[in-house]
């Protein structure tokens, strides 16, 4: 994905289409929460724009009207000319560097709006991309990562006029393939290639896996940012990374629960989840999350002081449904207590859940003996 050349921070335009089966609360959570990936990338948004429409489904996803009006911020003309497509976008010379849009666009949508604004165009699963290649650390989160990554470019992929209409063999009519054929083909084996590989990272950690087998297993799953790694530090002792930026932790860490229990308990954090995280992304930590499916007990780690938690509990149920491990055994945390202003409120919508903050050591050991509790240690 390009990149500005200058050393500043990239200034953005945030987009959000308000469609009818969506509440203006959603729409504002989730513009605000793509914003805020945004900000960890060093982007910096000015500029923000929210239009009501029937659809997200219309090839400019915006109104003609709204276009010109956004063209007048991006340099950009403010339409799509008629005629053939450039092979690039000319650099606009406006207020932005480039588009957030909080939706996933369509190959056209991306080009239409590229076009017209004049700038780049990056939607919602692009930027969670972008965010998931900067912190991945580990061999096996690279492969993941860039396996998700080309899976959602190579739908996208346009010509390449600069090594002209057709190059090399094959096709029909012995035409040979087109530059977009041959530039699919070469993503298609590079996901193979990669999957190989990944085959081989995921069999060497299935045998750490399984000389654990035996102990009983705690997961911590929740929504980015709610405080798992924090709580992971304060169960365990482990030098997790505690960071205010969403998906700083993309591996899985397992430790034991100290003060250790008799039998011992094992604790795992997993890759935070978000609202609409991309297909391919889920697939391809598939493995990776698949250290959930075979807990022992699950902690839905909820940051009570987001307005938005019980969107993101939803969220991470959901995945864990998808993950097929809805019925193992669960506790809500309800972490960051301390932030809240009405905790009678909260405790009372949410009776059986843990009320805390994992900075209070209290809390802390509160929780350590309920998870002995409930797995019977």
């Amino acid at each position: 994905m390009p990149r500005p050349s200058s050393a500043r921070p990239e200034r953005a335009l945030s987009i959000a289409v308000h469609t009818p089966d969506r509440g203006a609360a959603d729409v504002e959570a989730s513009l605000a929460e793509l914003e805020r990936l945004a900000a960890g990338l060093g982007i910096r948004v000015v500029h923000r724009v929210v239009q009501r429409r029937p659809t997200a489904n219309e090839p400019s996803l915006l109104g003609a009207g709204k276009l010109r009006e956004l063209a007048a911020l991006t340099g950009g003309p403010g339409e799509v000319a008629a005629g053939p497509a450039p092979a690039d976008t000319p650099a606009a010379a406006g207020e932005v560097d480039l588009v957030l849009v909080d939706h996933e666009l369509s190959p056209g949508q991306e080009r239409h709006l590229r076009l017209a604004l004049g700038v780049e165009v990056v939607d919602r699963t692009s930027l969670i991309l972008r965010v998931f290649e900067q912190r991945a650390r580990t061999p096996e989160a690279r492969l993941q990562v860039e396996i998700a990554r080309l899976l959602y470019e190579t739908p996208r992929v346009r010509d390449d006029r600069s090594l002209g209409d057709r190059e090399g063999g094959g096709g029909r009519a012995s035409r040979g393939h087109s530059n977009v054929e041959l530039a699919k083909q070469r993503n298609r084996a590079r996901v193979a290639a990669l999957r190989r590989e990944l085959e081989g990272v995921e069999a060497a950690r299935a045998q750490r896996t399984a000389r654990r087998r035996d102990a009983p297993r705690v997961a911590l799953v929740g929504y980015t940012n709610a405080g798992k790694s924090s709580l992971m530090r304060g169960l365990t002792g482990a030098d997790a990374v505690v960071d205010d930026r969403p998906f700083v932790t993309l591996g899985t860490t397992v430790r034991a629960l100290r003060p250790e229990t008799t039998p011992r308990i094992l604790v795992t954090d997993t890759v935070g989840f978000i609202d609409r995280l991309p297909h391919a992304l889920v697939a391809s930590f598939r493995s990776t999350l698949e250290e959930v499916r075979d807990a022992s007990l699950l902690l839905f780690v909820v940051d009570a002081a987001d307005p938005a938690w019980r969107r993101q509990l939803a969220v991470t149920r959901g995945v864990v449904d998808e993950l097929g491990a809805s019925s193992i055994p669960a506790i809500v945390v309800l972490n960051k207590i301390d932030r809240v202003p009405d905790r009678a409120a909260l405790v009372s919508e949410m009776p059986d859940a843990l009320a805390m903050s994992a900075h209070d050591r209290a809390d802390v050991r509160a929780l350590h003996a309920r998870i002995a509790a409930s797995l019977n240690t």
